[in-house]
């Protein structure tokens, strides 16, 4: 199956942006990737969960849906690969508002929403929480010194409810937790392989044997 519009999801750390760089370069198609380093209440954040949330979401919610609003206009590419898809605002705001902050979200979300596709297959890349714990500390930037394996946990936990419960296009929960696609070749074109498959809407689970 050849899919035009690929999202990659997981958790923080799990290797949605390496992968995404690897397949878009293997593919040819366009690369659309977020930037954390500009959102200039993260790192507060990431200090202070309770800190900046608000502000925080916000910025993120406004980032992609620029991106993706932008790049699902040009109509000369043969393809995109993101690492995020537009539904992840969500999922991040209601593990850090407040009630009546998620509220604001929400509708500023909603109107957003509309005018937003969805990916044509959704990637999300799995991995058990030490493993990310590790990859977090290994990638040494400074603002995610403080992430605790709570937050990791309840991020974890919203993730797996999101994609159990998309019927719109298919969803591929790949564990990658002994999968080193980064530095070898034949872990990627497994991964590869995986995905151009011919896959039904709903949760497809693969659990690669290397």
């Amino acid at each position: 199956m050849n899919y035009k519009s690929i999202s990659i999801e997981g958790n923080i750390g799990v290797g949605k942006t390496t992968l995404a760089k690897l397949l878009s370069n293997d593919l040819g198609y366009k690369l659309i990737l977020e930037t954390f380093e500009n959102n200039p209440f993260l790192k507060d954040f990431y200090e202070n969960l309770n800190k900046n949330a608000l502000p925080l979401e916000l910025f993120f919610l406004a980032e992609r849906y620029e991106l993706l609003k932008l790049n699902s206009e040009d109509m000369f590419f043969t393809g995109t690969v993101s690492d995020f898809i537009f539904d992840k605002s969500k999922l991040f705001a209601v593990n850090t508002l407040k009630d009546y902050e998620l509220n604001i979200f929400n509708k500023i979300f909603s109107l957003m929403k509309k005018s937003v596709k969805n990916p044509e297959i959704l990637i999300y890349l799995h991995s058990d929480l030490s493993s990310l714990q590790n990859k977090i500390t290994k990638r040494g930037r400074e603002y995610e010194n403080n992430i605790q394996s709570d937050y990791l946990k309840k991020l974890n936990d919203t993730y797996l409810d999101y994609i159990s419960k998309r019927s719109e296009f298919p969803v591929i929960l790949i564990d990658v937790t002994n999968i080193d696609f980064k530095n070898n070749s034949k872990h990627f074109k497994l991964i590869k392989n995986i995905i151009f498959q011919e896959h039904k809407n709903g949760v497809t689970k693969f659990i690669p044997s290397i």
